[in-house]
């Protein structure tokens, strides 16, 4: 909010709003953003730690500001790593030409543990592969913005990016009256149209859409029940679908119903039984015939996990050079991949000032933040480097912006990052905002829900 002493332009208007609200009226409206995700059912699951493990992401009222400038900035940027990662996967599932010409090891492509065999040398519709890029980003100053990962298989978060525009628009419409806030509303819209125009070559007429979830068990269900409403499509688990001869099929109360299109919300290993794991219940038996034989698109495709490894992120610069022939706008952390003599032998001599993480971690588990950790911590996890230095990429430990954050002490700033969802079809786009998550503990680089982290409004402000 602060720059050189200074309040920053985007934040001016909220100073005088801050100042206006006193402690009493800040605890009355926190209690009621609380009671709104309650009563509309906004949780997630922590499991493993019994009990119930359904829990509200703690909201934060003050909002993250992104000029028009800024956003313009950052949104060429995403799109284009969307492109250049989309391109990767056409390639390595097809030719390999970046393998070939010596710009990302081989190893890290065709051993990863998220590459399918079972898809090569098929080309989905359109030539698309992750259809919603989630891209995890930090700001370290005013100009400064890095990449700090990408997903490319099915990125959570989007129901909170529209919940939490709601929430504050029915709590402060004051605010939405005084500021020019570009809207986020439109994104089941896009995301339905995105879907719709990756419909296979067998599809005729208007595609069917469903939404496949795992069942109201999974940590994200409340958000796939929520997009699929938005949406208008049918919310569906692996029971409801069948495969016929070349087609898939949903159950309904009118007999059988062709389906074009899935928007998948599980994991590959459970796709389809005869394909991947035998034991899944999630699936559907067949899918990936109908799917290669052009009878059904699964988006995003089946594979897609390879572009997202935290390996191969240290080489989507080069993609960007290799396959647009343009220069990134969105830099990458430095990164350290721990499998490389060098980069090891550095990462061992300096682990306690570097964030160490699996290649395959998330949710901010399997990592090592080396200035917040105990001695103890550190060397338990050079055991783990040098016992498989191939699961491990380090990074350094990044000076991350702060956003003003209400604390029980008033304001108080604490570290957030941003996940933007950029679409890609037909054509690729992605709705003025994001997720911003914030580390509602003091100091804290962590913002994952499941770590403690909360979640706020993103305003990007109209020109």
């Amino acid at each position: 909010m602060y720059e050189k002493g200074r309040v920053r332009l985007p934040y001016r208007q909220l100073e005088d709003w801050t100042k206006a609200m006193p402690a009493e009226l800040r605890e009355m409206k926190q209690a009621e953003a609380e009671a709104l995700f309650r009563r509309i059912g906004i949780t997630f699951a922590v499991y493993g730690e019994g009990g119930d493990p359904d829990r509200l992401i703690p909201f934060d009222m003050f909002p993250r500001v992104f000029t028009a400038r800024e956003w313009a900035r950052l949104e060429r940027g995403i799109k284009q790593r969307a492109r250049a990662l989309n391109a990767f996967l056409a390639d390595v599932y097809g030719r390999g030409e970046i393998v070939r010409a010596g710009r990302i090891p081989g190893r890290l492509v065709y051993r990863n543990a998220a590459y399918e065999k079972s898809v090569v040398g098929f080309t989905p519709p359109k030539g698309v592969y992750s259809h919603v890029v989630g891209i995890d980003l930090v700001r370290t100053g005013p100009e400064e913005f890095f990449v700090l990962e990408d997903n490319c298989r099915t990125p959570s978060g989007v129901s909170y990016m529209l919940e939490n525009r709601e929430i504050m628009m029915r709590m402060f419409p004051e605010l939405f009256r005084e500021n020019r806030i570009e809207p986020v509303d439109s994104y089941p819209e896009k995301l339905r149209r995105t879907l719709a125009s990756v419909a296979p070559v067998k599809c005729q007429g208007d595609p069917t859409v469903v939404l496949l979830t795992p069942g109201h068990f999974n940590s994200a269900y409340y958000e796939h029940s929520f997009l699929a409403d938005l949406m208008g499509v049918e919310l569906v688990e692996g029971a409801d679908l069948f495969v016929e001869g070349d087609f898939l099929y949903m159950r309904t109360t009118e007999g059988p119903k062709r389906v074009d299109v899935i928007y998948r919300r599980i994991d590959d290993a459970y796709i389809d039984p005869l394909c991947f794991r035998p034991d899944s219940m999630l699936g559907v038996p067949g899918l990936m015939d109908v799917y290669r034989s052009g009878g059904v698109t699964i988006c995003s495709a089946p594979g897609a996990g390879v572009a997202d490894d935290k390996a191969v992120y240290t080489f989507v610069p080069e993609m960007v050079r290799f396959y647009l022939g343009e220069e990134p706008l969105l830099n990458n952390v430095p990164t350290w991949q721990c499998g490389r003599d060098e980069d090891r032998k550095h990462v061992l001599a300096n682990l306690p000032e570097l964030v160490v993480k699996e290649v395959h971690g998330s949710g901010g588990y399997g990592m090592l933040v080396g200035p917040k950790s105990s001695r103890e911590q550190i060397e338990a996890f050079r055991g783990r480097i040098e016992a498989d230095p191939d699961n491990y990429i380090a990074q350094p430990t990044l000076a991350l912006s702060t956003t003003p954050t209400f604390v029980n002490e008033g304001i108080a700033p604490r570290h957030v990052d941003l996940r933007p969802y950029c679409l890609v079809g037909e054509r690729v786009e992605l709705v003025p905002g994001g997720l911003t998550r914030v580390a509602l503990t003091e100091g804290s680089l962590v913002v994952n829900s499941s770590q403690g982290g909360g979640v706020k409004d993103t305003w990007v402000l109209a020109e």
